[in-house]
């Protein structure tokens, strides 16, 4: 029997790598959308499985990926998307499929970087927090510490704070947080948890070339501490399915939770050639059905290269209308 499976967000490279692994199953017939018309996954599937949607911000686009799944006949739904997730699992009722995508209250614990290291704080060695108020400012720091917001992907605002001046110079917001700098090296660990609340599979990853926060290059590698604080922080988030959590080691060699992105991360090509398919595992986990109790991986590494998709001008969808 074929199950038709819906993966949005296929122009950033999760949804890329997500389609390409579905698409070597003959059991699944799969299709993919995107808020633009020239995301490149869009032309991977067939032309008739190719799907404009609107923003994951905006009201609507529940209601379109609803109306899809009827249309279409949709048997499970894949996002990629960080802004899809939380509307997404908040209606998963309603969608008409099963939802391969963590809980509301998984995404609400590890989308709120305050909320997340209190959390994982009992279960793994986790850098020290405080909210960026008085209180928090007043605790006693060791110089450089990291300033950056509760919320948001990637990068963005976080910075470092080199003195208790600069600190006390820094706007109070307890939408931000202040946090231990940890002078390591960073692993990302992707991770894929099963229903029971154990790791079926926790792959390391060493960045070893990033271009515009993207890895171009990197390695797997076995570490033994990285594998078990990765599932230790993913376990006490509530996580089921696929996340990448990220760490870095302290001045003891001890590796310490950053964050985790409770999503399939851009850079998974390389987990799956390491021998951890991840989105098809995720999918048969979504399905309900069986998986293995735990996947190993091998040692590898990759470097990235610009593909392109050739296709003719009159296949180019229109994704305007979904962006206004």
């Amino acid at each position: 029997m074929t199950t038709r499976v819906l993966v949005t967000g296929v122009g950033g490279p999760a949804g890329v790598a997500v389609l390409r692994s579905l698409l070597r199953r003959d059991d699944l017939e799969v299709f993919a959308a995107d808020m633009d018309g020239w995301a490149s996954g869009l032309y991977l599937v067939d032309a008739d499985h190719r799907r404009i949607v609107p923003p994951g911000r905006r009201e609507d686009f529940v209601d379109a990926i609803i109306a899809m799944v009827a249309s279409d006949g949709i048997g499970l739904v894949v996002s990629t998307v960080d802004v899809e997730l939380v509307p997404l699992s908040a209606r998963r009722e309603e969608l008409g499929a099963p939802l391969a995508a963590p809980s509301q209250a998984a995404l609400t614990t590890c989308l709120d970087k305050w909320q997340l290291a209190q959390t994982c704080a009992p279960h793994a060695r986790v850098p020290r927090t405080a909210l960026l108020d008085e209180a928090g400012i007043a605790l006693d720091w060791v110089f450089p510490v990291i300033v950056k917001p509760r919320s948001g992907a990637g990068s963005r605002g976080v910075h470092l704070v080199e003195d208790r001046a600069a600190l006390q110079a820094e706007r109070l917001d307890d939408g931000w947080i202040i946090q231990e700098h940890l002078p390591g090296d960073e692993f990302s660990v992707d991770t894929l948890m099963g229903r029971d609340g154990t790791a079926i599979a926790a792959v390391p990853r060493l960045r070893a070339r990033v271009d515009s926060g993207v890895a171009i290059a990197g390695r797997t590698v076995h570490r033994d501490e990285l594998e078990r604080t990765a599932e230790a922080c993913a376990a006490a988030s509530g996580l089921v399915g696929v996340c990448n959590v990220q760490l870095r080691y302290d001045s003891h060699g001890v590796p310490a939770l950053l964050e985790i992105n409770p999503r399939f991360p851009g850079s998974m090509p390389l987990t799956v050639a390491a021998g951890v398919d991840m989105p098809s595992l995720a999918v048969d986990l979504a399905l309900d059905r069986p998986v293995p109790d735990r996947v190993d991986f091998v040692e590898i590494a990759n470097v990235r290269y610009l593909e392109d998709v050739f296709v003719p001008v009159d296949q180019v969808l229109d994704g305007v209308e979904a962006q206004r």
